[in-house]
């Protein structure tokens, strides 16, 4: 457990704490704290401490073990703690005893997560989606939340529906989290007309775990400005561009990031946006190959689609940021011939893996820019000739 220094110019210093199976390594728990860690710096909060525990089941009443919660409640007696965050969704009686024990503000990964997508929701449609999706979180925690509402204040963790969460009724949630369906079903019908309009052609769209950077391959491919940020979740609303390869026009999408543990409101909430993917003809699934866990990553992204009913549709993997897998794996004075060795039995790898549907790239350095540019352009006008048998010609 590595102490961070507290930087002056952060508000909300958050505890981490985690729950690490029995057989799971240490590695395990790091990998998810560090994602807690990101997702809560997305939050506007600074890690200070983080805390696991290894147990063969979380406990029903505090999820962590009594003699964990006092050692982390030593810690935050000791030291500036706003907030505590713990990486599994917690129950409403669960979040209430555990604010007794610690007398600090107690958000889970839920909350956090809905709480990012809250302060990112700018279009009417995806602040209904949010909104929604935290009523469906509260519903089933009200009677356990009431205390932690009313201690709640600001902050991570608040931006909730408003402040009604504090005196409403679950006749009130349930009527809400209605007549938020019923708009979301008005939206729904909106966007079907919209991909209706938009004619005969192909759909691409692009999925992979958050910050893996689909959003600079979408300006790289499109030549059109996309919103790009280093943080998770930077895309809540899909992006669609009009894009036109060697007289071949196409449509691309810009697609929310997946992550582990996902709250399945969010999922539900998201079904006008997840159905850019579900209607694409093509995926090209991106993934982070810097990253040390971008096979699990993989795994989440797949397992994701296979809910969405998405998984059977012509993919290709691109392996971005190959210029930081470099960096990270290659120590400077290894031979060239090395390298190319080691990237040769990488990309043989995963070339048996996706029958040859895969290419490696950097899209910030537009290293390989042209040769996947190729790739798509076959793909679509394959699909084309799927779609169209009798036509043996497209363009605009």
């Amino acid at each position: 457990m590595i102490e961070k220094k507290l930087q002056s110019n952060e508000d909300t210093f958050a505890l981490l704490a985690g729950w690490l199976p029995q057989g799971k390594s240490e590695a395990h728990i790091t990998e998810y704290l560090d994602e807690l860690s990101f997702l809560a710096e997305t939050a506007g909060a600074l890690e200070v401490k983080r805390f696991y525990q290894k147990l063969d089941h979380p406990d029903s009443k505090t999820f962590l073990g009594k003699g964990k919660l006092e050692e982390i409640k030593k810690y935050i007696d000791t030291h500036q703690v706003d907030l505590v965050i713990f990486d599994d969704e917690l129950t409403g009686s669960q979040l209430s005893n555990i604010e007794e024990v610690l007398k600090r503000k107690v958000i889970d990964r839920s909350d956090l997560i809905l709480d990012i997508f809250a302060s990112r929701a700018k279009t009417a449609i995806a602040k209904v989606q949010v909104e929604l999706a935290q009523y469906q979180y509260i519903l089933p925690r009200l009677k356990g939340m009431w205390k932690h509402l009313e201690r709640q204040g600001g902050g991570i963790g608040s931006r909730g529906p408003g402040e009604t969460e504090i005196e409403t009724d679950r006749r009130i949630v349930k009527d809400k989290i209605s007549l938020l369906r019923k708009r979301l079903g008005e939206f729904d019908k909106q966007a079907q007309t919209q991909r209706k309009e938009r004619g005969e052609f192909i759909r691409v769209a692009l999925v992979g775990y958050t910050n893996v950077g689909k959003s600079t391959i979408m300006t790289m491919l499109s030549k059109s400005d996309v919103f790009v940020e280093n943080k998770l979740f930077a895309t809540l609303d899909t992006t669609t561009r009009k894009v036109v390869f060697e007289r071949t026009p196409f449509l691309l999408s810009d697609t929310v990031g997946f992550i582990r543990k996902l709250p399945h409101h969010l999922v539900e909430s998201f079904k006008s946006t997840l159905d850019e993917v579900r209607e694409a003809d093509i995926l090209l699934h991106v993934v982070d190959i810097s990253h040390p866990q971008y096979e699990d990553h993989i795994a989440v992204v797949k397992n994701t689609l296979h809910e969405l009913k998405a998984d059977d549709k012509p993919t290709i993997l691109i392996f971005n940021k190959m210029d930081m897998y470099r960096k990270n794996t290659f120590d400077q004075w290894l031979e060239e011939e090395v390298k190319d060795e080691l990237l040769g039995q990488l990309k043989k790898h995963w070339d048996s893996e996706t029958q040859n549907n895969c290419i490696f790239i950097s899209a910030t350095e537009k290293e390989n820019a042209e040769e996947l540019r190729k790739i798509l352009l076959d793909k679509v006008r394959e699909m084309y000739g799927i779609r169209y048998p009798y036509k043996t010609v497209f363009y605009e």
